[in-house]
């Protein structure tokens, strides 16, 4: 994996992955060690919506909280940050295209094992998925946008969150 220099311009470090891959706890350690703010999207939503993300999925459907997702994404407006996408964020064209603007895009990258071990609450967890979905489907449908959007892939299945930092901040310099 090369590394990527971040610009001036595009000073964002953008995470982007499965539930379960680290985002958002990779997020804080990442913006301490580097000192710049954190901005978890998921809870821009909640907070946004003053409801949590299954009970957006539960009241309007998955597709109202993908179309909200893009809403913020497209919206958010920061420079020097760690940003925690939700997992779902690489659906939407517009608000990729838009964070790469400002930033380099790390893919979290997790197999699927680690997933189901990580994500316990699969079924309420409110991720913008139809009903019927599983955790495996939804890893075979966003692995490939997660990987045309990314600039960085790192694979954060056998890693523990502090030594995903130390590999993010070495290729990006």
């Amino acid at each position: 994996m090369k590394k990527q220099a971040l610009k001036e311009d595009m000073s964002n470090i953008i995470l982007i992955g499965m539930p379960g891959s680290g985002k958002s706890t990779v997020g804080v350690i990442l913006a301490k060690l580097l000192s710049r703010g954190f901005v978890d999207t998921d809870l821009l939503i909640q907070t946004a919506q003053g409801h949590s993300l299954q009970s957006i999925v539960d009241r309007d459907g998955y597709l109202a909280l993908r179309a909200i997702e893009e809403q913020i994404l497209v919206g958010l407006e920061c420079s020097n940050q760690v940003i925690a996408t939700g997992g779902s964020a690489a659906y939407s064209h517009p608000a990729m295209t838009h964070l790469k603007q400002g930033g380099i895009v790390v893919f979290l990258h997790a197999d699927l094992e680690t997933l189901h071990r990580r994500v316990r609450d699969f079924s309420e967890r409110g991720l913008a998925k139809s009903p019927d979905q599983t955790l495996e489907d939804l890893f075979r449908e966003r692995s490939s946008l997660y990987r045309a959007y990314a600039d960085i892939t790192i694979d954060s299945s056998s890693l523990t969150h502090e030594e995903v930092c130390a590999r993010i901040i070495d290729l990006i310099g």
